[in-house]
């Protein structure tokens, strides 16, 4: 007998066999797992290049590298709730060290030991025992609460209304984790209950399971080992060569979808180049996805942290940001699988397949027109998905190639044609509202510093008026050097761009940013957390770039510099909404609650969903002027949301969602007890200073 040192996941111990073609076997089912994962991969590789446009995600290495370690290895997004991240964390740091900790195990006796460097002896060897035992403990937790998870308390974000996404699969992969770590242990007890080493109590998982074999025949414990051993071994090397062709893919495709994430700024959508030779615009076919798009669909796992929080599916709208990604899926697995297989048998290629229209043959209309552009599924996916751009994509189809859209967008978009706002009132009013004032415009003195772009609610809503006003008057109070454009401002053209309508946005934008370069803007301020995104991330790409700020950054900062003082008290209890283009888009959460917080009387609480985690007001993406005919209506339970609070004001930090709070408490009768107001018009009620004069002081604002 010669002594051999082997390991298989937790075994890893010294025991006495014949090592007889022992060596050889494993070399041969290890070559042929290996050979089966390579195939897997290639075969899907063949399926990834198959179809999409070419698109760069390579650049930036060192940036990528980082997004890599912080979502991929440390998994910073799993962890954002409790049950889910101590599962998956379990499941995913137990098997890296164990699946590291056999490779050291196995390659000592072969290398280290042969070069002068064994390190797994004495108090090394002990730890080691001890650190295999303990993330083989945590695996097998992490997939019983899996289990119970998918099959016992069964949340419903693992299925689509009331349909499971759950199928044998599934099972059958917990299963396989589970069977490698309970076969690990069961050999490691059967080692122990034959060679009984007093120091192997280190490794308390099979030295509690050595007690069953204890007193049993050796020779009998010696041949289940081996049994056990083999098992064991079989069922490792049949998980490696499982992952390709399982969900177990997202081990390689979730890593590389968050190394390959979009590092542009959040929600920037990319602009249509050529109007003029396009024959068809936007995302029609599967080939108009680039593949990066394509790819996004295999690295999602299903998780529905996604569809938990979107407002389309919550209200029971058509929409789940998971489903349309996996509807995607679906057809690209189809489509990728027949053109690999046909570049295979013809590698010079053939008559292309024109397949399905995207937007009506793959994804329902009521999906695509259902989506808010909130960002919550993006903001909240572990594998960094992109889903906004796909359903712009896809609207951008419909509404410039098909000019197929929801009927109330034509009376916009021809009003935002006519008279640059969505509500079709006469531009040479636009700057009527600052006339009381005595505002100046940039025509009058182009020498401002600061260009106050006002936006259409501000400029032609009542509503927004009276925010666009009480702004106003906090920057003439501080002595702020400010103008507006008045009948030469236009529509900032959001509400075009993200409702599909790309011709239309892009004239409204170049159009905006050849006034502002003429009077040559610098530093823009925005009450419009839509006109503060589009304006700071989307008009770089016409040559608009200007230094933006939002009017709570302002506030802010007038507040922290003791330009303004608040002196009159508002004994009031108010929460705050964050606006999806405000705070997830443009991570601006903590200014309005300090801006509130100094408020002299004020209470601030928070509504239940807040933050990262805010519910949409229902207005994004185009939904503004579109009516609301399936489920129930967006603001409403957000209204819902502020009445649970037990709060008697709302504070607000954008215009729409300034009119979807006010409709949703008319709607539940609640405007005697609770009011819905922008922070300005909050700023300039605690100020105290309706009648005083403006400051003559000139006051300078950060940079952005």
């Amino acid at each position: 007998m010669e002594r051999v040192k082997f390991s298989i996941g937790n075994e890893g111990r010294e025991v006495f066999w014949n090592t007889e073609h022992f060596e050889a076997l494993m070399f041969v089912f290890a070559a042929v797992a290996l050979l089966v994962f390579a195939y897997g991969v290639y075969r899907r590789w063949q399926m990834w290049k198959a179809i999409g446009k070419p698109e760069m995600r390579v650049d930036n290495l060192g940036e990528r590298i980082k997004r890599l370690i912080l979502d991929g290895f440390f998994q910073i997004r799993i962890f954002r709730e409790f049950y889910p991240g101590v599962m998956h964390g379990f499941i995913f740091f137990g098997f890296f060290v164990l699946i590291f900790g056999a490779f050291f195990d196995a390659t000592e006796f072969h290398i280290a030991e042969p070069l002068g460097f064994p390190f797994l002896r004495g108090k090394a060897y002990l730890l080691f025992s001890l650190l295999m035992e303990i993330f083989g403990v945590f695996v097998l937790t992490g997939v019983i609460l899996a289990l119970v998870r998918r099959y016992i308390t069964k949340p419903e974000r693992l299925g689509y209304r009331d349909k499971s996404d759950t199928v044998p699969e599934d099972g059958v992969v917990l299963l396989l984790i589970g069977a490698i770590i309970i076969t690990g242990f069961i050999v490691e007890g059967l080692r122990i209950g034959v060679t009984n080493p007093s120091w192997e109590k280190w490794s308390f998982g099979g030295w509690l399971l050595s007690g069953i074999f204890a007193g049993g025949d050796h020779e009998q414990l010696r041949m289940w080992h081996k049994i056990t051993w083999w098992g064991h071994a079989l069922l490792a090397f049949g998980f490696i060569a499982y992952i390709p062709y399982s969900r177990l893919l997202h081990i390689i495709t979730t890593p590389a979808n968050q190394f390959l994430a979009s590092l542009k700024p959040t929600g920037a959508l990319e602009p249509i180049a050529d109007f003029e030779n396009a024959e068809t615009f936007g995302v029609g076919k599967l080939e108009e996805l680039t593949w990066k798009q394509l790819f996004d669909s295999d690295a999602c796992t299903k998780c529905g942290r996604c569809q938990d929080g979107c407002p389309a599916y919550l209200s029971g709208k058509p929409l789940s940001p998971k489903k349309l990604v996996q509807d995607l899926k679906a057809y690209w697995v189809e489509r990728a699988t027949a053109a690999a297989a046909a570049a295979a048998a013809k590698p010079e290629g053939g008559e292309a397949d024109e397949g399905r229209v995207l937007p009506g043959d793959v994804v329902d209309l009521h999906e695509l027109w259902a989506c808010t552009n909130c960002m919550y599924c993006m903001e909240h996916c572990p594998a960094l998905i992109e889903h906004v751009p796909k359903i712009v994509g896809m609207r951008q189809y419909k509404v410039l190639t098909e000019a197929e859209f929801p009927p109330e967008l034509q009376l916009t978009f021809r009003n935002m044609e006519n008279n640059s706002n969505p509500w079709g009132i006469g531009s040479h009013v636009r700057g009527d509202w600052a006339k009381e004032l005595g505002i100046k415009t940039l025509a009058d003195d182009p020498g401002v510093e600061y260009l106050y772009y006002v936006g259409c609610a501000g400029s032609f809503d009542d509503r927004g008026k009276k925010t666009a006003m009480a702004f106003a008057k906090i920057l003439q109070t501080a002595g702020v050097s400010f103008g507006i454009l008045g009948a030469e401002e236009g529509c900032c053209g959001d509400s075009a761009m993200r409702s599909g309508n790309e011709y239309l946005y892009q004239s409204l934008a170049q159009a905006n940013i050849e006034v502002m370069n003429g009077y040559n803007v610098k530093k823009v301020i925005a009450t419009c957390p839509h006109g503060y995104n589009i304006i700071k991330k989307e008009y770089k790409n016409f040559g608009g770039n200007f230094e933006v700020f939002h009017h709570t950054e302002i506030i802010a900062y007038l507040l922290r510099k003791g330009k303004i003082t608040l002196k009159k008290p508002l004994n009031r209890l108010f929460a705050y909404h964050d606006s999806c283009f405000l705070g997830r888009y443009n991570g601006l959460y903590e200014q309005p609650r300090a801006i509130l917080q100094a408020v002299p009387g004020l209470t601030l609480a928070e509504m239940e969903r807040n933050r990262e985690g805010s519910f949409c007001c229902g207005a994004g993406g185009g939904r503004m002027w579109m009516e609301e005919d399936i489920g129930d209506r967006i603001n409403n339970m957000r209204t819902d949301q502020a009445i649970a609070a037990g709060v008697s004001g709302v504070a607000l930090a954008c215009p729409f969602c300034q009119t979807m709070l006010s409709d949703g408490i008319k709607d539940r009768k609640k405007e005697e007890e609770i009011m819905a107001l922008d922070i300005a018009e909050i700023v300039w009620e605690a100020m105290g200073l309706e009648e005083k004069e403006p400051s003559a002081d000139v006051c300078a604002l950060p940079e952005a």
